[in-house]
């Protein structure tokens, strides 16, 4: 049993032994040993001296060799150690199963992809004896909480650096409940995989998944649920399908295009146009300098010359791993308007409360109904429950901490209508919540006009003084 040498004497010879030893990855290998035949010690101390730090998120970091970087190797010990914790919280582990989704990274220097990763972490557990519910394509990432709430599942990873610059990865981990991990269970994880460094027998073969009787594909099952959840808050499917206004999506070279197309297509609405670009996986994001929707201009360009071309009032981008939207709108005065999280969250919210009012009961209770936001999100929300009488509440940053909120109340009886993680950027699964922005009497008019949406809410909410921050631009459509 090789021990863990972190915490003894920093000996970059017994660390380079150690991480080979260990490795079974002839690209990562080489690149350390290329380190130690050039007398690279720093890089060397840099790579091996240190650990990942297994947090609240999981773990994300550059793909490459070295134990504080995402590789084979990390994936592995870091499964070891959350099947040795699952193991001891959950009695029922080896029934409940686990779930794993990745996304379209990858980097060929370190022969190290999202799908491989996910393969290995599969590995790890099916090698166990635990059923291992593998999507067998790459998937947004709300599927994976998703599909551990939906299959009863102990816990669920999925392998994705999100929105994050093209060297990186990451290994982000879920609960039961459907929320990223809180304390104390990462300071436990982190002691389980201490314990379990050296890769047990089988966890380094990744052909498992394809012969275990206990490996499972929930992706058809989970995509036509979801979009069948998707449905129930679709209050206008009808006139949906008659409206001339045209949509452009970009999934800025990540898993978005099939799912928001099926999205759209649940909702009733012709399927939005992709910018070809960025229509397709690529690894590299070749087209922006970050695949993220909140750089607003410099990473809408594509998508906001396509739509002038294609006559389109709306732009929808999603980042690589689908988990967060932007929004861009074509104004009367010919310029785009490039939407903040905050105000969508007003937007979302307010639609959200306009048509539960207006499909409920006559016994339904408001003060049955929730919103919940974070600390740092726009008090908007705040301000339309105070006006309208239902509940709302903040928790800290993080999904984590809105899942989990979320889920009691749930379990509680209580109505969860909307929920707003961040100021920035809208929270996951929000895309497809355009099931009605026009007005009935004129379908091809767009109705999130939101700087007067929002004013109308300050005046009748008596906040005429309250102002949601604004990171975007307006664009000029030119």
């Amino acid at each position: 049993q090789i021990e863990n040498t972190f915490e003894a004497e920093c000996n970059l010879n017994i660390l380079h032994i150690t991480f080979v030893f260990l490795l079974q990855n002839p690209k990562t290998k080489e690149q350390i040993e290329n380190l130690v035949r050039n007398g690279m010690n720093k890089e060397l101390r840099d790579r091996l001296c240190c650990r990942l730090t297994f947090g609240t998120a999981g773990l994300r970091s550059a793909m490459g060799a070295g134990f504080c970087y995402i590789n084979d190797l990390t994936v592995i010990q870091s499964t070891q150690g959350m099947y040795k914790y699952l193991e001891r919280c959950f009695s029922d582990f080896r029934q409940r199963g686990f779930v794993v989704g990745y996304d379209t990274r990858g980097q060929v220097t370190s022969s190290c992809s999202s799908k491989r990763l996910a393969k290995l972490t599969a590995a790890v557990l099916l090698a166990k004896g635990v059923p291992v519910y593998l999507f067998s394509k790459y998937v947004p990432t709300p599927f994976v909480p998703y599909a551990v709430r939906h299959l009863k599942a102990a816990a669920g990873v999925m392998i994705t650096a999100s929105h994050n610059r093209k060297e990186d990865n990451g290994y982000k981990v879920y609960w039961e409940n459907g929320a990223q991990i809180t304390s104390p269970h990462d300071k436990e994880i982190l002691k389980c995989i201490e314990e379990c460094v050296e890769p047990w027998n089988g966890s380094w073969n990744e052909n498992l998944v394809d012969t275990s009787p206990l490996t499972r594909d929930p992706l058809e099952e989970i995509s036509k649920i979801y979009m069948e959840d998707l449905k129930k808050i679709c209050y206008h499917r009808e006139l949906n399908t008659k409206t001339n206004l045209k949509f452009i999506h970009t999934s800025f070279h990540g898993v978005g295009h099939d799912y928001v197309q099926l999205a759209f297509k649940a909702f009733g609405f012709k399927p939005p146009i992709p910018v070809p670009e960025q229509k397709d996986p690529d690894p590299d994001f070749s087209t922006v300098k970050c695949p993220n929707p909140e750089e607003g201009e410099s990473v809408l360009e594509l998508s906001l010359r396509l739509a002038e071309k294609e006559s389109a009032r709306v732009v929808v981008a999603t980042d690589p791993d689908a988990d967060r939207l932007a929004v861009a709108e074509l104004q009367e005065n010919g310029r785009w308007k490039v939407f903040t999280g905050n105000e969508l969250a007003a937007l979302f919210g307010w639609w959200m409360f306009r048509s539960w009012k207006a499909n409920s009961s006559k016994e339904a209770d408001v003060k049955n109904v929730y919103m919940l936001a974070t600390t740092v999100s726009s008090k908007i929300l705040k301000a339309i429950a105070r006006k309208e009488g239902f509940h709302f509440e903040e928790t800290l940053p993080g999904f984590k901490w809105i899942g989990s909120r979320v889920k009691d109340l749930l379990d509680n009886g209580k109505e969860v209508l909307f929920q707003h993680p961040a100021g920035r950027q809208a929270p996951p699964g929000v895309a497809p919540l355009w099931h009605r922005i026009y007005t009935p009497a004129d379908p091809s008019a767009p109705q999130f006009l939101l700087t007067a949406r929002v004013g109308r809410w300050n005046v009748e909410c008596g906040l005429a003084d309250l102002h949601i921050p604004s990171v975007s631009p307006v664009l000029p459509s030119s």
